[in-house]
């Protein structure tokens, strides 16, 4: 069970959010993630957020017990009550899109979201995409042309990753905590990045298409 959870900041095009979208199980507009979901023609099953930043007239075309609102100040970011309302519908893989660019600190926000027990598991900007690859598991695509591909160990560093394709290869690398691989290049039409022993997060152009497996 998958959902899409569409926020503020920049975020894809509005066919990359659709697309988002059919793949989805539920769809969630974070405050004014609800101007990109109506601009992309997407009617969200929820809205959460204290509103501060949409227009009256956009959460006039929401039904009532769709909108869930919250005071300004609150403990929580319009995101993360968008992630609550997700897993308490029972949902399992979350993917954010918008959040990019603006504020550092949002920015430092939504990158920390990869690190909780309920984690995010993709986020779409919009030139980019940052996938979480499990332990144990490993990240694949297709790339006809070269592409930059950048990789970032978690909290918990990274132990035992493997790499086909890549210009510079991730086996034997042990990184802890703050180290991490940025623009790497794709060699290879086919790519495979493998997490090892601890959960890696890989960054690569906003489009490309990825499948993640258990090794």
């Amino acid at each position: 069970m998958k959902a899409l959870i569409v926020t503020g900041g920049d975020g894809p095009p509005r066919e990359i959010i659709r697309t988002l979208s059919e793949e989805a199980d539920l769809v969630i507009a974070a405050d004014s993630g609800l101007e990109a979901c109506l601009s992309a023609q997407i009617e969200p099953d929820f809205v959460v957020g204290d509103f501060d930043s949409v227009r009256h007239e956009s959460l006039a075309k929401i039904p009532a017990d769709r909108i869930l609102q919250f005071p300004q100040e609150k403990d929580y970011t319009d995101t993360e009550l968008a992630i609550e309302t997700a897993l308490h519908h029972g949902m399992q893989k979350i993917v954010l899109a918008g959040g990019g660019a603006g504020r550092l600190d949002h920015l430092l926000a939504v990158r920390a979201l990869f690190e909780r027990e309920n984690s995010i598991h993709e986020w779409h900007t919009a030139q980019e995409s940052a996938f979480l690859v499990p332990a144990g598991q490993s990240l694949h695509f297709s790339a006809p042309q070269p592409v930059i591909v950048s990789v970032f160990p978690l909290s918990r560093g990274a132990r035992g990753m493997h790499s086909q394709g890549l210009r510079w290869p991730l086996d034997g690398l042990e990184w802890d905590c703050g180290h991490f691989g940025v623009s790497n290049r794709s060699v290879l039409p086919q790519v495979e990045i493998a997490s090892g022993r601890e959960p890696v997060l890989v960054v690569l152009p906003l489009g490309t298409q990825v499948s993640i497996r258990g090794r």
